[in-house]
């Protein structure tokens, strides 16, 4: 079994474990997941994530949504628009059932200093060797295009093991992809544990990965990930008429009889998972209804699926449009709660490094 292999297989048995164990004991864990404010989310985030995520926090689990707004600065230029997106993640967050309050916070991490304090020490338990071959990191460089690549994108990992520890984060819903980062917060915290806890109780836990069920979404092109900046994406704000649109254009086959053949008909097969997402019904079931109906059958199905599994949320999106003040406040709120945390965990890194004064 290969190193890659083992790593994957031993993330899946704990997560499986976790899984069983969350819906019992939801306050004995704590989530840790957020995203980059580049952007509103799309239907991906959603099925991808943004569903599970509102699971685990109705479940009573403890739940860290942060906006990582820092990390933006790695890859884009478009700074100016930051704030703005910000704003519309947390209203994407809320329309879609996020419910702020003790247990669970929204923040943007720039709001949140003393948990930043945590990157010089967690960057002297690292090697440049070790930043450099990290596979995310080198796939999101090539993703961007980079030609001049920043130090801060090589310290990407560090600032997410940041992020997650800052809070003492216990599960991180992840993909398959992800798990290279979350290896390196791993690291990091067996690292922090075994050079400055020798005398003491461990400051940090081992984050563990919540691996994701639904399959990778692919755009409306049928032979890419799912992406704003490709065009082949459907925002979870877009009307009806604009779902119509851009579904009738979502590329299939000439074979009219419909049938979910993932690896000969990726194409079909993606839009019958899109579906299925929808409706909760197999992707061969749908697909046996269509029958010979062909595309034009198939995108209809989809976009009456899609814009019946999206109405509640779009109604709610254009009240929460309309109220600028409860989504700062939001994110104050989130920021003050996620810094009393911060505080408390850089007391003692402080402590156990021997910085107190």
């Amino acid at each position: 079994m290969s190193e890659a292999k083992s790593t994957y297989e031993a993330a899946l048995e704990r997560s499986q474990a976790i899984e069983k164990d969350i819906v019992i004991n939801p306050k004995k864990y704590r989530v840790l997941t957020g995203d980059r404010p580049t952007g509103r989310l799309h239907i991906g985030h959603y099925f991808g994530s943004l569903q599970n995520r509102v699971r685990l926090s109705k479940l009573g689990v403890p739940t860290c949504i942060l906006i990582a707004d820092y990390q933006v600065l790695t890859d884009h230029d478009a700074f100016s628009e930051i704030s703005q997106n910000t704003k519309q993640l947390v209203i994407d967050y809320l329309a879609a059932g996020i419910e702020p309050g003790e247990d669970v916070i929204i923040y943007p991490h720039s709001y949140v200093p003393e948990a930043n304090q945590l990157m010089i020490p967690f960057l002297t338990l690292v090697s440049n060797a070790e930043l450099s071959r990290n596979p995310t990191v080198k796939e999101e460089i090539q993703a961007a295009g980079l030609k001049s690549v920043n130090a801060g994108m090589y310290t990407y990992p560090v600032h997410q093991a940041v992020d997650i520890l800052y809070c003492k984060g216990t599960v991180v819903p992840v993909g398959k992809d992800q798990l290279p980062h979350l290896e390196m917060t791993r690291l990091i915290a067996r690292r922090f544990n075994e050079k400055f806890c020798k005398n003491s109780e461990p400051v940090f836990p081992m984050p563990q990965a919540l691996l994701s069920k639904t399959p990778s979404i692919m755009g409306l092109d049928g032979s890419q990930k799912m992406s704003k900046s490709r065009g082949n994406a459907i925002m979870l704000s877009a009307t009806e008429d604009e779902t119509a649109a851009l579904i009738k254009k979502a590329k299939t086959d000439s074979d009219r009889n419909i049938t979910y053949d993932p690896e000969n008909r990726p194409e079909v097969a993606n839009l019958l998972m899109l579906i299925s997402l929808c409706t909760g019904e197999e992707p061969e079931t749908i697909a046996a209804r269509i029958g010979d109906g062909g595309g034009g059958v198939l995108k209809r199905t989809l976009t009456e699926a899609l814009n019946e599994k999206l109405r509640p949320m779009r109604e709610e999106r254009k009240k929460l449009e309309a109220a600028p003040d409860y989504i700062r406040q939001v994110l104050l709120n989130g920021a003050e709660k996620a810094r009393a945390m911060a505080i408390e965990t850089l007391k003692e890194v402080r402590h156990v490094m021997n910085m107190e004064i």
